[in-house]
């Protein structure tokens, strides 16, 4: 999904906190921001509080939202580089298209992955004009240096790895845990799950000390590290943690996050991540006049034009000792 935030300043990830290296519990508001008549988005990431966890480096919580007819989703082609787009459906259906021809239907329990690489443009639109249903988290993954230039791809994952355990049904979306792992191909050391409860349950998770953690309530309370929540806050967990209890309300769904210290600063702005304000300087250019990118065949919908970033204020990230 697009930026829909439309920021004024580039987000360096050492403007922040190092990460503790030890177990925390800190609280971060979400921003929320009003799209179209009552389309709610919350921004849990990046924040000043927290630019990443892990290479997780953006997350925001559309929804859930009731749309009436012909005012559904509807994200224009718009360009991405190196970093990977990672929607997590939680109700509803949204059709991607893509400059590589792929068009995919996402439902509730799937997993669309792209990967922008070098360079890609995508689209996202309700699949009809019908009143419908949206509630979804968008993630953001960083590519490492080594990726961070490769070829685009997408892949869609309608079968994740499921475990139930405590009436709790933990949904495995990247990386491994509880000796499974999950088929999403990223390069990075990270993990995300889906917790969720239709009665009130408390149970276990088990944690890779090495990674920092972070938890976004979807739907209803939870309580995890002394700490009682729900939509709006993300919990930062801090490193150190092998396990996490959890307690879930009634009909309530929560986020968890993790993934080892990314250990490149990146430079985040509009729809690219980057390391230099150049190289934002550049896409930009390049996505306004047409050049780079491709387009997206079969979209109704007009492309979003870059902000320009002669007005935009990019603070080059500190270079870490």
């Amino acid at each position: 999904m697009t930026d829909l935030f439309r920021e004024q300043s580039a987000s360096p990830s050492s403007d922040c906190p190092p990460c503790p290296g030890e177990p925390v519990a800190e609280r971060i508001a979400a921003r929320e921001a009003k799209i179209g008549e009552n389309f709610i988005v919350r921004r849990a990431v990046p924040s000043k509080a927290r630019r990443m966890v892990g290479a997780w480096c953006f997350l925001d919580h559309a929804g859930p939202a009731e749309y009436a007819a012909g005012k559904g989703l509807n994200v224009g082609p718009h360009p991405h580089i190196g970093l990977q787009t990672f929607t997590w459906m939680l109700d509803g259906e949204v059709l991607h298209r893509d400059s590589l021809g792929y068009e995919q239907i996402i439902r509730p329990g799937q997993v669309n992955l792209m990967t922008a690489g070098r360079g890609i443009v995508h689209s996202e639109e309700s699949v009809s004009d019908a009143p419908g249903r949206l509630h979804a988290a968008q993630l953001w993954i960083a590519l490492p240096e080594a990726e961070r230039h490769r070829e685009p791809g997408f892949h869609h994952y309608p079968d994740l790895p499921v475990m139930e355990q405590d009436g709790v049904v933990i949904t495995l979306l990247a990386g491994s845990a509880m000796g499974r792992t999950s088929p999403a191909e990223v390069f990075s050391p990270l993990v995300g799950m889906d917790l969720r409860a239709d009665a009130p349950a408390q149970t276990t998770i088990p944690l890779e000390p090495r990674f920092e953690h972070a938890l976004l309530s979807l739907r209803g309370t939870v309580t995890a590290a002394g700490e009682v929540f729900a939509p709006g806050t993300l919990l930062y967990l801090g490193t150190g943690r092998t396990h996490l209890a959890v307690e879930l309300s009634e009909a309530s769904q929560a986020l968890v996050i993790g993934g080892q210290p990314f250990g490149e600063d990146i430079l985040l702005w509009w729809n690219f991540v980057a390391r230099s304000a150049e190289e934002i300087h550049q896409a930009t250019e390049d996505w306004n006049a047409g050049r780079r990118f491709g387009s997206v065949d079969g979209t109704p919908l007009p492309r979003i034009p870059a902000p320009d970033t002669g007005g935009m204020t990019f603070k080059q990230p500190a270079r870490r000792t």
